[in-house]
């Protein structure tokens, strides 16, 4: 029996929410990767386990996962029949940069309340028309997911602001870490025009092995995984915008439509090609 697998993904007209992504899979597996956005995460089927921050983690029961941009994570189904999830991204106008650290250290929100309203914002986004109520109920999360992590940010030594949380610190890894975050930026303005490691070493001074060695320690993922990543956000963000998928892989820096399909479904799932149908059908 062939895996099951089942995508959809928008771009919804609400102010704050970068993309909805719903989907089913039985076997596939996320490998570690970064997003741009707030992923907050819901299971309706099944259950999922991840890594985030080089920490076990997993969705157990009713919660809701809240999984902070640039923080690496990976994915898998944690029951046999995998899993049913529906997504939405949120852009830091929700949530700002400073609850970062409070997420890393407890992604998964056991708050009936607040997994209720993120089940109504899905039903809402659904179904177009009905933006100025997904608005509200998106202003009602944002309130509830501060009023959750603001306690963390009280705790003695300032969760939120413990140097090495994620991938948006990486203050106090060590002296490799300076040396991490240059090339993480260099890899951010370059992520579609692309870059050698030989010249990143010589634009940073430094030896190609030690670049690498230096970014995998700060940030729990590799400088080509995390090129990856960049390279595939940014073709989600084109193809929601409606561009023909072979346009996508060449603006995004992947080699051609080959490179482009392999690593798009490492990361999302599914082919640019569905993942643009989906989102056409909407």
């Amino acid at each position: 029996m062939q895996p099951q697998q089942e995508v959809s993904a928008w771009r919804p007209r609400v102010a704050g929410v970068v993309e909805v992504f719903h989907a089913r899979f039985t076997a596939h597996a996320y490998p570690m990767h970064v997003h741009d956005a707030w992923t907050l995460l819901i299971v309706d089927d099944g259950a999922i386990r991840y890594d985030l921050d080089r920490h076990r983690r997993g969705t157990p029961g009713d919660t809701v996962s809240l999984l902070p941009p640039q923080v690496p994570h990976n994915g898998s189904a944690a029951t046999p029949h995998g899993f049913r999830k529906r997504v939405v991204y949120l852009d830091t106008t929700v949530l700002d940069a400073r609850f970062i650290g409070a997420a890393v250290d407890g992604p998964d929100l056991a708050d009936p309340v607040l997994r209720r309203r993120v089940g109504q914002l899905h039903r809402v986004l659904s179904a177009p028309g009905d933006e100025f109520e997904a608005e509200s109920r998106l202003a009602l999360i944002g309130d509830r997911l501060r009023t959750l992590l603001r306690p963390r940010l009280q705790r003695a030594g300032a969760t939120a602001a413990r140097p090495g949380a994620g991938l948006g610190s990486g203050a106090g890894l060590g002296s490799g870490t300076g040396l991490a975050r240059s090339l993480r930026e260099l890899l951010d303005e370059r992520a579609a025009v692309g870059l050698s490691l030989e010249e990143a070493a010589g634009l940073l001074q430094a030896h190609p092995a030690h670049l690498v060695r230096a970014f995998s320690a700060a940030f729990g993922i590799a400088p080509h995984q995390y090129l990856v990543s960049r390279r595939v956000s940014l073709a989600r963000r084109l193809l929601l915008d409606g561009r023909p998928a072979a346009e996508v892989a060449v603006e995004a820096g992947f080699y051609d439509q080959s490179h482009f399909t392999r690593h798009f479904k490492r990361v999302v799932g599914t082919t640019p090609g569905r993942y643009a149908r989906s989102s056409a059908s909407r």
